[in-house]
């Protein structure tokens, strides 16, 4: 137990951590492992699952298949993506794949040489959109797959690039946001934020709306920019450092924002989740809960995954609880995702679980893959998509 315990928190947070962008996360979670080594009982042991669990719901696998080689030793957000009707699939190792939501079918794919995938699939005006790990953003075709355009940006590229309204906005890990020209990759605007000496592996993407990026940094703040000029139409604190180590001091804003309507949601990292008004930023109502995942909004509720797994439902209008669900405290469970009433996460030995999304009692779970999943699963319309680290991916549906 002992072993297990040091070696998941190594992973977990050599995979979270990154000193000052230069420190290699192999590098990371061999240190993380020696913090450890005389305080194993700071490790909390993963909840174990019921053995005489018995599903409420049926949920049918409508197709699955291996898309490359997913992710599964780097912590990477490329989470498979629906764009313009097909999803989009990348792994590390440079393929990206387009398939067919109803069968699972890919219907173009490529492989780039010589070149690491680390933030995407993104897109919008018609493009699909790579970032890559030594600071380039690719963009294709979405319909075919043919190479438009490729653009350097400063550092390397953690998050999705997102495109609307002729602009392409992409987050780097130095804290810098890009807008792009749509069509020809030519840089518009740039928008710079100094990065803390301590922070999250990770970034949060870029999220557009009518003629605004909305945008999570690593100091805290969450900011409106203008898509046409970059100028901050508003920049508003989610979270104010305090302690007294780096480590404690961590605020992120790692996790994409929601927009619905007129109200932004988003968490933070060691903060707060807080709704915002989209006009001018100012905060309608925060809750302490910390988070570095991605929140789903449905149903008139907030859902959120913790830092320690646990999964809320907030009232969307207040933020008061209505629910917590901690039964998977410490599986690493995913951001969550709204899907036909049910809440949906998937944890680290590649079991997926469904809630209810009225009272949070779990109805179903299904282990999809050996490997950990880290993407939270996708919402497709018709089907429900989880994605293993491995590159496993299965379509669902509950009946």
């Amino acid at each position: 137990m002992r072993s297990t315990r040091l070696a998941a928190a190594a992973a977990l947070l050599g995979a979270l951590f990154a000193l000052g962008g230069c420190e290699t996360m192999s590098s990371m979670g061999d240190s993380v492992a020696g913090l450890f080594e005389d305080d194993v009982a700071a490790v909390d042991a993963p909840a174990v699952l019921a053995e005489d669990f018995q599903s409420s719901i049926n949920v049918e696998e409508v197709w699955s298949k291996r898309i490359g080689k997913g992710s599964d030793e780097f912590y990477l957000k490329l989470t498979p993506t629906v764009i313009d009707g097909k999803l989009f699939v990348a792994d590390f190792e440079g393929k990206l794949a387009a398939t067919d939501l109803a069968t699972g079918k890919v219907t173009w794919d490529i492989q780039d040489k010589n070149v690491q995938y680390t933030g995407g699939p993104g897109g919008g005006d018609g493009l699909v959109l790579i970032g890559t790990g030594d600071g380039r953003v690719i963009a294709r075709e979405s319909a075919s797959g043919k190479l438009l355009w490729v653009a350097k940006v400063s550092s390397e590229v953690l998050a999705a690039p997102r495109a609307g309204s002729g602009t392409t906005v992409v987050r780097t890990g130095d804290g810098k946001v890009y807008g792009l020209d749509s069509a020809t990759g030519a840089t518009r605007w740039l928008y710079d934020l100094s990065v803390p000496s301590l922070t999250l592996r990770g970034t949060s993407a870029p999220v557009i709306d009518d003629d605004l990026a909305i945008v999570g940094f690593d100091n805290g703040r969450l900011a409106a920019l203008d898509l046409r000029s970059g100028k901050a139409v508003w920049d508003s604190p989610l979270a104010l450092p305090s302690g007294r180590s780096d480590l404690e001091r961590m605020v992120d804003v790692d996790a994409d924002p929601v927009v619905l309507g007129a109200t932004v949601f988003v968490a933070s990292f060691h903060g707060q989740v807080a709704a915002l008004s989209i006009v001018d930023g100012q905060i309608q109502w925060t809750r302490e809960i910390s988070s570095y995942n991605e929140l789903a909004v449905g149903g008139g509720r907030v859902y959120v995954t913790d830092e320690d797994g646990a999964i809320w439902a907030l009232d969307r209008n207040d933020g008061n609880s209505l629910w917590k669900q901690d039964a998977l405290q410490h599986r690493y469970a995913t951001a969550p995702v709204y899907f036909n009433n049910y809440v949906v996460v998937g944890d680290f030995e590649g079991y997926i679980h469904w809630l209810d999304a009225a009272t949070g009692d779990i109805v179903y779970r299904e282990q999809i893959d050996d490997s950990r999943i880290i993407a939270p699963p996708i919402d497709a319309g018709e089907v429900l998509l989880g994605y293993s680290s491995s590159g496993r991916l299965v379509a669902m549906q509950p009946r």
